[in-house]
């Protein structure tokens, strides 16, 4: 990615300390290539209207470090940009736990208004600099003493962005930018990144968090800075949890806003082929997987059939588009799909096909379009019945948590200003985590193609192999994942279903517009499930294995197909 770390030297810290994580820069396995021509995508800036232009700087200084507290007890890192290209200033510093990788960025900004001493330029100095906290009293191990410094904007502008320093005398006022208010957006804190506690975040103390904007919606003009905020409570005693969550609503720090119409920075059809070619995800599917995934058409082909409430008794054949399926309107219960009735065509279909899969991919501008999300979705004909793990048994769980149709995705997010991969959010049943691309697996001798592991019968995503428990205490719902040769190129077959911001440019089929189940409703007696399995349990795990079929989401409990890719929260908003 670029980033480069200098790294300062002081009689406070061990010359025998072991290396961190954070002291090895993380960069794709392989160059980011030369994109198709476009507009403005991958161009180096972007212009976010009313006179702002903001760049993305991955190369920093150091300027402080702790070794204890935060995640692994591991401390962190403070940086400042650095180079920071002529013409434009730094609008905060940036920072990350010390037990991973260097790989973040922040936005520099340009102002382009005409008269940068007008009163309305896009960006204006500090007035003055609060002292939000300082390390000097602080007895751990660490490089120098940190200061937080919070600018005081200007009448009529926000800060976005902290400065840090190691030495005790306020900033020049030149060293950052405060952004005119209409240029910004609100925030919230999101991953804790420091505090002095090495387990988790103290409400009563220090705390450092990482930003992002409060509506992260696809088109949402909220632009994320890639800076931090510092919270001190140490003045609040018992402040609690829930003042904690209060004070991080009404944060000192904004983000950014995107108030141009202008959506050049979005990658054009040619350019999304070539990020697909170059980021596509390998999925591996479990060596036991029984229930691969389909294209949509052969799911079609091979007798799927559309079935109307009330005509129960004649279920329609499928067009390959599912051009004869219903159309728009919700989610009413008045159609929905299912296998084919021949009892040996039935199984066929339940099996899916993997040499004729395919994927289907939403593109969408997200954070103020200075990202693109590429989401790809995979569809299984089947989803397998799950099974648990109680202590030291294992048991299948019968008809719990099969059903008819299965939508899966991961979705990569790219910077537009350079192309390159910086997360993917992993969907995990109704949930899912974003990991960034220093923490991911990538396929050997396959470029930047990302590594993901589908979950035994449940189809889950995971960035790692292994066994994910769905649950706690030893008692949960098992999370298998291996790896096979039964492997899905999803760069190898894929159709672009949505690119809204492309218009008439990208037809969507007619399949996406079906907004009802891909799996009929079956309902069955959950309690004579239950009481089938704890037959196989010790008098004592009885108990516990009920507690955990009683909290498990509906779409592990139920027999019911889900809904398609459109009516998922992620297809207009953020990933969970």
């Amino acid at each position: 990615m670029g980033n480069c770390l200098t790294v300062s030297s002081s009689s406070d810290v061990s010359k025998k300390r072991k290396a961190l994580p954070i002291e090895s820069l993380f960069k794709l396995p392989a160059p980011v290539p030369i994109w198709p021509p476009g507009e403005g995508f991958a161009g180096g800036a972007i212009d976010l209207g009313g006179g702002l232009e903001v760049c993305q700087i991955s190369s920093f200084i150091k300027v402080w470090a702790t070794f204890e507290g935060g995640p692994d007890n591991h401390g962190a890192t403070f940086f400042e940009p650095s180079p920071v290209p002529e013409e434009f200033c730094m609008l905060g510093c940036y920072s990350q736990p010390n037990n991973k990788p260097l790989s973040g960025w922040v936005l520099a900004g340009k102002d382009n208004t005409n008269d940068l001493l007008s009163l309305d330029g896009a960006l204006k100095k500090p007035i003055d600099y609060t002292l939000v906290w300082s390390s000097k009293s602080l007895k751990i191990k660490q490089d120098k003493v940190g200061y937080f410094w919070l600018p005081t904007p200007p009448d009529g502008y926000k800060a976005v962005g902290h400065v840090i320093t190691n030495s005790p005398e306020k900033p020049s006022l030149d060293k950052i930018r405060c952004v005119r208010s209409d240029l910004t957006d609100s925030c919230e804190a999101d991953t804790w990144i420091w505090g002095p506690d090495d387990k988790e975040a103290n409400p009563n103390g220090f705390n450092v968090y990482s930003l992002q904007p409060n509506d992260r919606g696809a088109g949402a003009p909220a632009v994320s800075v890639g800076t931090f905020v510092a919270q001190n409570n140490n003045n609040n005693n018992n402040v609690g949890a829930a003042a904690a969550a209060a004070a991080s609503s009404s944060l000192p720090l904004a983000c950014l806003k995107n108030i141009s119409s202008n959506l050049s920075s979005m990658p054009n059809l040619a350019q999304v082929d070539a990020l697909v070619q170059s980021y596509s995800p390998w999925i591996y599917l479990h060596p036991d997987e029984q229930y691969l995934p389909s294209s949509v058409s052969w799911f079609f082909q091979n007798g799927a059939l559309l079935y109307q409430q009330g005509e129960e008794s004649k279920p329609v054949n499928i067009d390959p588009t599912g051009s004869n399926l219903p159309q728009g309107g919700s989610n009413d219960g008045a159609y929905w799909l299912d296998l084919p009735l021949d009892a040996k065509a039935k199984e066929t279909v339940k099996k899916g096909d993997l040499h004729d899969s395919m994927t289907y991919m939403h593109i969408k501008p997200i954070l103020g379009s200075t990202f693109t999300d590429i989401a790809v979705w995979i569809f299984y004909p089947f989803n397998g019945p799950a099974k648990a793990k109680v202590e030291f048994i294992n048991i299948s769980l019968g008809k719990i948590g099969q059903h008819v149709g299965d939508w899966e995705h991961v979705t990569l997010r790219v910077s537009n200003f350079n192309g390159e991969l910086m997360n993917v959010f992993f969907s995990e049943h109704s949930s899912g985590t974003w990991v960034k691309a220093s923490e991911l697996e990538f396929q050997n001798g396959g470029g930047n193609h990302v590594v993901c592991y589908a979950s035994l019968h449940g189809h889950a995503f995971y960035p790692k192999p292994g066994l994910v428990l769905q649950g706690s205490g030893g008692i949960g719902i098992r999370n298998d994942t291996a790896k096979s040769k039964m492997v899905l190129d999803t760069g190898a077959r894929y159709l672009v279903v949505a690119a809204e911001y492309l218009g008439s440019a990208v037809v969507e089929p007619p399949w996406l517009n079906y907004y009802r189940e891909w799996g009929p409703k079956i309902s069955y007696d959950l309690a004579t499930e239950i009481q089938e399995i704890e037959k196989l349990l010790p008098g004592k795990l009885k108990s516990a294995f009920e507690k955990l079929v009683k909290s498990l989401p509906n779409e592990v409990l139920g027999e019911e197909g889900p809904t398609g890719p459109k009516m998922k929260k992620n297809w207009n908003g953020d990933e969970v």
